[in-house]
């Protein structure tokens, strides 16, 4: 029974299915053709699956498959948050609701003179459904105004820093707007420096 499975294509079960249905329905041959019967429709079914179709059944990116996990207002220093994305985001654009502004400043070049240095921490993507230009560190403990450098490249944006509550050396979530402007795939895990920006606020 299993070489059977293993063997046949999909000509090769519509003859071995006409065959076992000619045959006396001896025990034996009844399993058969209860093997093909529950087989034949499996390799319809995947022989019809466009490409797209595949690709969303098996995840072909990790925001295809994430639904805005929508969360409570949290506190921010923003004056003028944005919005959460919309309940269908399913692509980085609708996930970002920074607006132009938002990004100008976070992109705005650094100036060192007064920065806290305050450590290392691994990345990874945090909640899409959080909107803004934030990070989440163990880092801190109270919200602050900082800056993040990828250690690999020497890319640095302005953000938010947000106590996780975690412990020492434990990582840190990073908003997706906030890995678009740093030019990180969502899917990697940078190292990250932070700092904490003079009075604890953007110049």
């Amino acid at each position: 029974m299993f070489c059977m499975v293993q063997t046949y294509g999909r000509e090769g079960a519509y003859a071995s299915t006409m065959l076992l249905a000619t045959r006396p329905a001896a025990p034996y041959f009844t399993k058969m053709r209860k093997t093909v019967i529950l087989a034949v429709p499996a390799v319809l079914v995947f022989s019809g699956c466009t490409n797209p179709q595949m690709r969303e059944f098996f995840g072909a990116s990790p925001l295809e498959a994430v639904a805005p996990a929508m969360v409570e207002p949290v506190q921010t220093l923003d004056p003028t948050p944005p919005p959460p994305p919309p309940a269908s985001a399913n692509t980085a654009e609708a996930f970002d609701t920074t607006s132009e502004a938002d990004r100008v400043a976070a992109l705005a070049p650094p100036e060192p003179a007064g920065e806290q240095r305050l450590g290392t921490t691994i990345g990874s993507l945090g909640n899409p459904g959080d909107p803004g230009i934030w990070i989440e560190t163990a880092l801190v403990t109270e919200l602050v105004y900082g800056r993040a450098e990828v250690t690999a490249t020497g890319n640095s944006i302005n953000l938010e820093l947000r106590p996780s509550g975690g412990e020492a050396g434990s990582g840190s979530q990073i908003s997706l707007p906030a890995m678009r402007l740093l030019q990180i795939p969502f899917t990697d895990l940078p190292e990250l420096i932070l700092y904490e920006l003079p009075g604890g606020a953007p110049a």
